[in-house]
Protein backbone atom coordinates (compact mmCIF):
# COMPACT_ATOMS: atom_id res chain seq x y z
CA UNK A 1 0.00 0.00 0.00
CA UNK A 2 2.87 2.22 0.71
CA UNK A 3 4.45 1.38 -2.82
CA UNK A 4 1.17 2.69 -4.16
CA UNK A 5 0.86 5.55 -2.60
CA UNK A 6 4.08 6.79 -3.20
CA UNK A 7 4.18 5.84 -6.82
CA UNK A 8 0.56 7.46 -7.33
CA UNK A 9 1.52 11.31 -5.49
CA UNK A 10 4.31 10.87 -7.93
CA UNK A 11 2.59 10.16 -10.89
CA UNK A 12 -0.06 13.05 -9.73
CA UNK A 13 3.14 15.29 -9.60
CA UNK A 14 4.71 14.83 -12.94
CA UNK A 15 1.08 14.98 -14.35
CA UNK A 16 0.49 18.37 -12.45
CA UNK A 17 3.97 19.48 -13.70
CA UNK A 18 3.24 18.65 -17.21
CA UNK A 19 0.47 20.49 -17.33
CA UNK A 20 1.51 23.42 -15.99
CA UNK A 21 4.83 23.37 -18.86
CA UNK A 22 2.13 23.26 -21.55
CA UNK A 23 -0.15 25.76 -19.66
CA UNK A 24 2.56 28.24 -19.83
CA UNK A 25 3.01 27.30 -23.48
CA UNK A 26 -0.34 27.85 -24.41
CA UNK A 27 -0.25 31.18 -22.13
CA UNK A 28 2.87 32.24 -24.20
CA UNK A 29 1.01 31.05 -27.53
CA UNK A 30 -2.13 33.19 -26.19
CA UNK A 31 0.78 35.96 -25.87
CA UNK A 32 2.15 35.96 -29.20
CA UNK A 33 -1.36 36.32 -30.73
CA UNK A 34 -2.20 39.47 -29.11
CA UNK A 35 1.35 40.92 -29.69
CA UNK A 36 0.87 40.11 -33.49
CA UNK A 37 -2.45 41.76 -33.57
CA UNK A 38 -1.31 44.73 -31.44
CA UNK A 39 1.96 45.05 -34.10
CA UNK A 40 -0.20 44.17 -37.00
CA UNK A 41 2.33 41.69 -37.91
CA UNK A 42 0.05 39.47 -40.41
CA UNK A 43 2.88 37.29 -40.69
CA UNK A 44 3.58 36.22 -37.33
CA UNK A 45 -0.10 35.79 -36.88
CA UNK A 46 -0.67 34.21 -39.72
CA UNK A 47 2.27 31.49 -38.36
CA UNK A 48 0.03 30.82 -35.40
CA UNK A 49 -2.66 28.74 -37.35
CA UNK A 50 -1.85 25.30 -38.69
CA UNK A 51 -2.08 25.76 -42.61
CA UNK A 52 -5.23 23.63 -43.04
CA UNK A 53 -6.73 25.48 -40.46
CA UNK A 54 -10.85 26.60 -40.45
CA UNK A 55 -12.55 29.34 -38.60
CA UNK A 56 -16.16 28.59 -37.46
CA UNK A 57 -18.18 31.48 -37.24
CA UNK A 58 -20.98 30.28 -35.22
CA UNK A 59 -23.25 33.29 -34.40
CA UNK A 60 -23.18 33.73 -38.51
CA UNK A 61 -23.46 29.83 -39.48
CA UNK A 62 -20.49 30.19 -41.64
CA UNK A 63 -17.19 28.54 -41.88
CA UNK A 64 -14.09 29.36 -43.59
CA UNK A 65 -10.75 28.50 -44.52
CA UNK A 66 -7.91 30.50 -43.10
CA UNK A 67 -6.61 31.70 -46.16
CA UNK A 68 -10.30 33.47 -46.43
CA UNK A 69 -10.32 34.86 -42.89
CA UNK A 70 -7.08 36.15 -43.47
CA UNK A 71 -7.38 37.77 -46.56
CA UNK A 72 -10.61 39.15 -45.09
CA UNK A 73 -8.20 40.56 -41.55
CA UNK A 74 -5.24 41.89 -43.39
CA UNK A 75 -6.49 45.35 -44.14
CA UNK A 76 -6.72 46.13 -40.64
CA UNK A 77 -2.86 44.26 -40.23
CA UNK A 78 -1.49 46.72 -42.39
CA UNK A 79 -3.98 49.73 -41.18
CA UNK A 80 -2.11 49.07 -37.32
CA UNK A 81 1.19 48.18 -39.19
CA UNK A 82 1.07 51.65 -40.95
CA UNK A 83 0.35 53.45 -36.90
CA UNK A 84 -2.97 54.25 -38.85
CA UNK A 85 -5.29 52.25 -36.32
CA UNK A 86 -4.36 50.70 -33.43
CA UNK A 87 -5.67 46.97 -32.25
CA UNK A 88 -5.03 44.50 -28.94
CA UNK A 89 -7.12 41.27 -28.30
CA UNK A 90 -6.90 39.35 -24.89
CA UNK A 91 -7.94 36.15 -24.08
CA UNK A 92 -8.79 34.58 -20.76
CA UNK A 93 -10.23 30.67 -20.84
CA UNK A 94 -13.18 29.31 -18.78
CA UNK A 95 -11.97 25.71 -19.64
CA UNK A 96 -8.50 24.17 -20.81
CA UNK A 97 -8.17 20.44 -21.83
CA UNK A 98 -4.47 19.44 -22.56
CA UNK A 99 -2.27 16.91 -23.13
CA UNK A 100 1.52 17.53 -24.48
CA UNK A 101 0.36 18.01 -28.22
CA UNK A 102 -3.15 18.63 -28.33
CA UNK A 103 -5.62 21.60 -26.79
CA UNK A 104 -8.92 22.33 -26.74
CA UNK A 105 -9.62 25.83 -25.19
CA UNK A 106 -12.89 27.68 -24.32
CA UNK A 107 -12.98 31.34 -23.18
CA UNK A 108 -13.67 34.84 -24.16
CA UNK A 109 -11.00 36.87 -26.28
CA UNK A 110 -11.73 40.83 -25.94
CA UNK A 111 -10.66 42.82 -29.00
CA UNK A 112 -10.67 46.63 -29.70
CA UNK A 113 -9.54 48.71 -32.54
CA UNK A 114 -9.36 52.16 -32.80
CA UNK A 115 -8.86 54.76 -36.10
CA UNK A 116 -9.70 58.37 -36.57
CA UNK A 117 -13.24 57.49 -36.68
CA UNK A 118 -13.52 55.78 -34.15
CA UNK A 119 -13.37 53.22 -31.22
CA UNK A 120 -14.65 49.85 -31.86
CA UNK A 121 -14.79 46.44 -29.88
CA UNK A 122 -16.18 42.73 -29.26
CA UNK A 123 -16.27 40.32 -26.56
CA UNK A 124 -17.08 37.20 -27.94
CA UNK A 125 -17.12 33.14 -26.38
CA UNK A 126 -14.63 31.15 -28.47
CA UNK A 127 -13.42 27.59 -28.81
CA UNK A 128 -9.75 26.96 -30.11
CA UNK A 129 -8.52 23.22 -31.21
CA UNK A 130 -4.56 23.36 -31.27
CA UNK A 131 -1.65 21.00 -32.04
CA UNK A 132 1.51 21.17 -31.34
CA UNK A 133 3.75 20.42 -34.41
CA UNK A 134 7.75 20.52 -34.36
CA UNK A 135 7.52 22.18 -31.02
CA UNK A 136 5.08 25.19 -31.93
CA UNK A 137 1.45 25.19 -31.25
CA UNK A 138 -0.92 25.90 -33.92
CA UNK A 139 -4.40 26.40 -33.73
CA UNK A 140 -6.32 23.83 -36.31
CA UNK A 141 -10.21 25.17 -35.60
CA UNK A 142 -11.49 28.40 -34.08
CA UNK A 143 -14.83 28.83 -33.00
CA UNK A 144 -16.27 32.12 -32.33
CA UNK A 145 -19.11 30.69 -31.13
CA UNK A 146 -21.28 33.90 -29.85
CA UNK A 147 -21.09 37.30 -27.92
CA UNK A 148 -19.72 37.73 -25.00
CA UNK A 149 -20.96 39.90 -21.72
CA UNK A 150 -18.37 42.47 -19.44
CA UNK A 151 -20.04 40.55 -16.63
CA UNK A 152 -18.61 37.02 -18.16
CA UNK A 153 -15.55 38.54 -19.47
CA UNK A 154 -14.68 40.01 -15.67
CA UNK A 155 -15.93 36.75 -14.13
CA UNK A 156 -13.35 34.65 -16.10
CA UNK A 157 -10.24 37.27 -14.49
CA UNK A 158 -11.84 36.59 -10.76
CA UNK A 159 -11.18 32.91 -11.69
CA UNK A 160 -7.59 33.71 -12.38
CA UNK A 161 -7.88 33.17 -15.77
Amino acid sequence: MTRFSVAAIFLLLTVTASAQSVTAELDAYWAEVSRTVAEGDFEGYSAAYHSDAVLVFAMQDASVSLDTALTNWKPGFDQTAAGEMTASVDFRFSKRLISSTTAYEEGIFHYMSETADGTSGALVHFTALSVKKDGQWLMLMENQVSMATLEEWNALEDAGN
